[in-house]
């Protein structure tokens, strides 16, 4: 395969795993052990809060409400309904089966959502306020009857007005005003509410992620999320300018986000970089896109279709935008990504924010063989089986000898004394030789 680089990210000095590994585990443990006091003393060490109470009251809800435009709540309300809807979509795409395997030996299954989940909504420098309907909102739309949803407190005021609004209209049954790693202890744990969630999702910074990779296993969690990815593929019929603001709306996620382009037409290509430098202008300087689009920007040329979607899939990027001719085809040819996105009309900035589709979505290859958050995360699919004498007798001899020769006796009389009970007249034949 042909590839030209014009662009390639720099090395780049790997975050302190194990340093991250070692703080989060000590925090879960006291957090564990100690209960409410040590997540009370780390929200006051690493926020300077503590409340009275972590549970957002109802009239701190309403209070944030009033201090929205009316335009906003409209747009939040749009935003959770696409979301909330398409999550519906997918849970009712789960059917439950049963159908007769054998005569008289019924299987199947069904679909439960968990008891209670645990959902992170990310501060810092922005307001998340659509991460609020990726988690909460699929969850409720599951069918979970308990979701305790967190998000941290901002400059000793408590929740973001609008991302306390947002959390609350998407069906958290309890708000908790708390941040970072603690957070997601306290939700695991049961902390404030005594319901300890079962699954836990929402992205986070890397001590977030780490808390909840550390806790698989006790609890089901999405995905350990890393930094932002995107990546576009554009071949000579995409408009430079379109792509160029698509790269930057993704990069500005923070200094860590990978943005990288996928060209077929080096023309195309080259003119994208030339516009980088004004697509970035249009943002304030505090802005981390310009350091991330310098340090970790990409922009490859291949020769055909073909191996641009071979390239997008060793990449196997979190977001995927393809900007070409025939997207049928992108579709039916491209297999590792989070979300995709087809056509200049759409763009992954929709995704983020209102669309419906989930943007918690894997990272760090993971798309490789996983998808984002989605109803099914919080329901539990579960099998049953039935039968009638006449099948548990012909099942019954099958199992045992099975399990003869695998030289489980006890497993084996499980099956004999069902024959016995029910063909007392007829012999076992449920003896064999074990495997040597």
């Amino acid at each position: 395969m042909a590839r030209e680089y014009l662009k390639r990210a720099r090395p780049q000095a790997r975050p302190d795993d194990a340093e991250t590994t070692r703080i989060v585990s000590q925090m879960l443990d006291r957090i564990e052990h100690e209960g409410e006091a040590a997540t009370r003393e780390y929200s006051q060490q690493l926020d300077n809060w503590s409340p009275e109470s972590f549970i957002v009251s109802q009239d701190e809800i309403l209070a944030a409400g009033k201090t929205l435009p009316e335009t906003l709540k409209d747009d939040i309300a749009f935003a959770q309904r696409q979301v909330r809807e398409f999550a519906k979509a997918q849970a009712d795409s789960m059917q439950a089966l049963e159908y007769e395997s054998y005569p008289g030996l019924i299987v199947g299954q069904k679909h439960i959502p968990v008891s209670a989940a645990g959902c992170y909504i990310p501060a810092g420098r922005f307001a998340h306020l659509a991460s609020a309907a990726m988690s909460i909102g699929t969850a409720k739309a599951a069918g979970v009857p308990q979701v305790t949803a967190c998000s941290a407190p901002q400059g000793g005021r408590g929740i973001h007005p609008a991302t306390l609004y947002a959390m609350d209209q998407a069906g958290a049954d309890t708000i908790l005003s708390l941040g970072g790693a603690h957070a997601i202890g306290a939700m695991a744990f049961g902390h404030f509410t005594g319901k300890p969630a079962v699954v836990l999702a929402g992205p986070g910074n890397r001590f977030v992620a780490e808390a909840k990779r550390l806790l698989y296993g006790r609890v089901g969690i999405d995905v350990v999320a890393g930094p932002t990815e995107a990546l576009i593929i554009a071949d000579d019929s995409a408009d430079p300018w379109l792509v160029a603001v698509d790269l930057v709306s993704q990069a500005e996620h923070g200094f860590e986000s990978q943005v990288i382009l996928i060209s077929t037409d080096r023309a195309l290509a080259q003119r994208v970089i030339e516009l980088m430098p004004k697509a970035l202008a249009l943002l304030d300087e505090q802005s981390a896109a310009p350091r991330a689009w310098d340090d970790l920007g990409e922009v490859v040329v291949v020769d055909s279709r073909e191996e641009a979607a071979e390239l997008s899939d060793e990449y196997a990027n979190e977001h995927l935008h393809v900007q070409a001719r025939d997207l049928d085809w992108w579709l039916d040819n491209l297999h590792n990504y989070g979300s995709l996105f087809l056509g200049e009309e759409t763009t992954v900035s929709y995704g983020d924010k209102a669309s419906g589709p989930n943007h918690i979505l894997p990272t760090r290859f993971a798309a490789r063989y996983t998808g984002g958050l989605w109803a099914g995360k919080f329901l539990k699919t579960v099998t049953y089986q039935r039968m009638t004498q006449d099948a548990s007798v012909h099942v019954g001899r099958i199992a045992a000898r099975i399990s003869r020769a695998e030289g489980m006796e006890g497993h084996a009389l499980a099956g004999d004394v069902r024959v016995q009970k029910y063909r007392p007249n007829e012999p076992l034949n449920t003896h064999t030789e074990p495997i040597s």
